[in-house]
């Protein structure tokens, strides 16, 4: 079992390192379910960490569909993660129709060569999971995809989740569950769904508060099962 960790401070970082997370997701604005972090955040967590970090590319909260002006910002935001060093990067474009936007997906993958990438949740709110995921894995730089199944709480989604991870059998993709996940549900989770990575925010914080720090206990126990 891989686990993945939201951070939006270079302590959340370094904690969940020190408590075995074996990658960081590098977000700020977590009540707006992660947003594009400054290049200040970005360098120091990379030159402090030693495990991957994967960095939000999302230029605001409003929706997922983004018009030229903001493809130049997250252009110019994958320049700089590229050029700090950090592992890879974390993104998503959907139509105003719900599928997957692929003149803006392209667009970004291009400036992102070199960079491991994870589509994220933006995902869930495609009109048609199977479809997105089919045209996803056509993406040969796309590593995994961060998902819930398509649903606020992806324990309420286990046989979505399922069907998903078979879909990317034998396959270079990789589904990354996440939202609502708890440590006492991981073993029944996983088995049920045959997911290999996990991705906890508020889950892995003090009295599950997104705005607490990092509980070290937590992650240690993750880790443990």
């Amino acid at each position: 079992m891989l686990l993945e960790v939201i951070a939006t401070t270079v302590r959340d970082a370094v904690l969940a390192e020190q408590s075995g997370a074996d990658r960081i997701e590098l977000i700020t604005g977590i009540l707006e379910g992660g947003l594009t972090p400054s290049c200040g955040l970005i360098d120091e967590v990379v030159h402090s960490t030693t495990i991957p970090v994967q960095v939000m590319i999302r230029p605001h909260s409003q929706s997922f569909c983004y018009d030229q002006r903001d493809l130049s910002v997250m252009i110019k935001d994958i320049q700089t993660v590229k050029r700090i060093g950090a592992h890879g990067i974390v993104l998503g474009a959907l139509t105003s129709e719900r599928g997957i936007d692929h003149e803006a997906l392209r667009r970004l993958l291009d400036e992102a060569e070199g960079l491991s990438v994870t589509f994220h949740r933006a995902f869930d709110e495609a009109s048609n999971l199977e479809k997105a995921l089919e045209e996803l894995l056509a993406y040969s730089q796309i590593d995994r995809v961060l998902t819930s199944g398509g649903k606020p709480n992806v324990l309420d989604a286990q046989e979505e989740i399922r069907q998903l991870v078979k879909q990317t059998d034998h396959s270079h993709l990789r589904i990354l569950a996440g939202s609502g996940l708890t440590v006492s549900a991981i073993p029944a989770f996983l088995q049920a769904t045959g997911v290999k990575e996990i991705h906890f925010g508020r889950g892995v914080r003090m009295n599950n508060n997104p705005l607490h720090e990092i509980d070290t206990e937590q992650i240690k126990n993750m880790k443990n099962i």
